[in-house]
This record gives C-alpha cells, sequence and structure tokens, in this order.
C-alpha cells in the first residue's frame, strides 16, 4: 500500500481537492487496492467541517465528489503512517518540516515536485477568491495528480 497526505492550511480547499482528485485518478486506473489516501490541514480551525462550498462546486463540475470529506489536523503520526506527504505551498512545507522528527525532515515535499512541467511549485489557495480561483486550483490540482500518479507508477507500484 502507498500512503498519500496532501496537506494545505484548513483541510477545506486545496488538500481535499487533491485528495477527491487523486481518488478519482487511481480508481479509474484501477489501482485502488493499492494506495491510501487522505489530506490534512496545519490549522485546527475547520476540523469536521467539509470542503468549501465553492471547492465542493468547481470538483462537482468536473465529476469529482468532495461532500464525504471532512477537515481535520496533521498530527506527528502522519509523517510516519505516510509515504508521500505533500504540501500544497511552501509554508505547510515548513511546518511539516519542523514537526517532523530528525530522521523524517526531507519526507515532505512539495505537492508539484513531480510535475516540473507546470512551472509552478505551489498550488494558490482559492479560499477568500472568486469561482475562476478555484477553477484554477482545480486546474493545477488535477495537472499535479496526474503527474503524481504516473510519478508513482513508475517508481513504485509493481507490474
Amino acid at each position: 500500500m502507498i500512503g498519500v497526505l496532501f496537506i494545505c492550511t484548513g483541510n477545506i480547499c486545496r488538500s481535499p481537492t487533491a485528495e477527491g482528485v487523486f481518488r478519482a485518478m487511481v480508481a479509474r486506473a484501477g489501482l485502488e487496492s493499492g494506495f491510501v489516501i487522505d489530506s490534512a490541514g496545519t490549522y485546527d480551525g475547520h476540523v469536521g467541517q467539509p470542503p468549501s462550498r465553492e471547492a465542493v462546486r468547481a470538483a462537482a463540475r468536473r465529476g469529482y465528489d468532495l461532500a464525504a470529506l471532512r477537515a481535520r489536523q496533521l498530527v506527528a503520526d502522519d509523517l510516519r503512517r505516510f509515504d508521500h506527504v505533500l504540501a500544497m505551498d511552501r509554508g505547510h512545507l515548513r511546518a511539516l518540516r519542523a514537526m517532523a522528527p530528525p530522521d523524517l525532515k526531507d519526507k515532505p515535499r512539495l505537492f508539484l515536485d513531480t510535475a516540473p512541467h507546470l512551472g509552478l511549485q505551489e498550488v494558490d489557495d482559492p479560499w477568500y477568491g472568486t469561482t475562476a480561483d478555484y477553477e484554477r486550483a482545480l486546474d493545477t490540482i488535477e495537472a499535479g495528480c496526474a503527474a503524481l500518479l504516473e510519478h508513482l507508477r513508475a517508481t513504485s507500484l509493481t507490474a
């Protein structure tokens, strides 16, 4: 099993969107039994809440269902439990590395590290933004998830 954890601030926009998109891509590829996929936030202010309405709507327009997801806060054990701990931006990456024990400091990485062709390092935060901001974030997340799945298929999954 390959554990993939997506991290953003409140776990109500970017990281649950990435979780939902990646789950759908993994399912379409028939690889669900090979993955544990989750998301979490560095901030505890939204714990138990669903993703933002605009994130749910943007995802639904493209066939992704985020309705059952609920925000949770990142816990230190997540860094051991998941093989891939992926931050949506550099601030999240700093927070992850600050909480990581010395042997895991290099484990967290930016979500878009496997998508250098995008020319981006971070997924812009659509919170407080417009519908177009959520659509742009979803564009980036879809491309990032596709690149991540391709990378994991090439490096971690056996035929």
